[in-house]
Parts: structure tokens; sequence; C-alpha cells
């Protein structure tokens, strides 16, 4: 937030090698830095947990438990939270299961693979709707955004394995770069 009677404009500061917003009186750097998305592909037994959003971006649409990273907390804390705050839910989070970086719109996602405590969910202020499918009843068409449908893809080809290597951006991600 710019202080009363700050100037700010857009140089390269010294040694720096692109422009950044610095103020015109003191030259301090406002550094604007890629957001953290993060959040998991939580399964009971053979179902996983999707949550119908209740806000924009994509309302109405499905995703997996997901958001913005906050200041002091881990990228677990992070995810854990998140599937609290948008379905009631309370995670194991079993390790990393890809990280994307989506630099079109300044963004890192880190998903986990995660295993519910429980069965129990529900909407939270952020989801219209939250349930338990299996594979063959995800609503692929009716899903919110391309990173949670690659979580979901690297989550089913590693199925039942712990031996992986975190995933990146799929092939098919080469048009979210530009």
């Amino acid at each position: 937030m710019d202080k009363p009677g700050a100037s700010f404009r857009m140089a390269i500061p010294d040694g720096d090698d692109r422009e950044r917003r610095m103020c015109e009186r003191c030259d301090f750097i406002d550094y604007i830095n890629p957001r953290v998305v993060v959040g998991s592909v939580a399964t009971w037994e053979d179902r996983i947990l999707i949550c119908k959003r209740a806000i924009e971006p994509r309302l109405g649409f499905w995703t997996l438990p997901a958001g913005f990273m906050e200041m002091g907390e881990t990228v677990e804390d992070a995810a854990k939270r998140e599937a609290q705050e948008e379905a009631c839910a309370d995670l194991e989070l079993e390790r990393v299961l890809a990280v994307y970086s989506i630099p079109r719109i300044s963004q890192v996602q880190v998903m986990f693979k995660a295993r519910l405590l429980n069965p129990d969910v529900a909407p939270g202020p952020e989801s219209q709707e939250v349930k338990l499918v299996k594979w063959d009843d995800i609503p692929w068409a009716g899903m919110a955004f391309p990173s949670a449908i690659w979580a979901l893809k690297n989550w089913k080809s590693v199925e039942g394995r712990t031996d992986y290597v975190p995933f990146s951006n799929p092939p098919d991600s080469e048009h979210l770069t530009r």
C-alpha cells in the first residue's frame, strides 16, 4: 500500500536487470513477486475430495481444495488450512505431488497428495458443495482450473506409489506460460 505522499516510478535499480516499482523520494524498491497457491488431492479410500466454488473466479465450477498461502505459513499448513476452510476437512499430507509454474498469472502452485483423516466433509464459506467422488465420476467438463485437472491426472499416474518424483508443468501446459 502506498504511503501518503509517496510517489512511485518504474525504473531499473542499480545492480538489477529489470524494471521495478521504486519510490521517487527514497528509492525504496517495491518488489512484486509471484503468489503461491497451495492445495491437495485428498482421498478417502477410493474417492477424491472436490469442492464446488462459491466465489469468483469460476463460481459454480468444481476444483480441489486450494488457495493462496498466507504470510507466516508453511506450504503444509496452508494446504491443511485450505482443506479445512473449503471443505471442513482434516488432512494428513503424504508428500508433494506437483509444483506448477504459471507465469501468465504470476503463480506457483504446490499440490500435495493427501489422505482425509475421516470422510466427514461439508462446505465451508468458499464452497457451494463438497463431495467425495470416484475417479470415473469426476466432472471433468465442470472443473474450474487447468492446474486442478493436471493435479488429478498426476495423482492418478502415481496412485498407490510412494517412489515418484513430484511433477512439474505437464507437456500440455505450454500455452499457459505465454
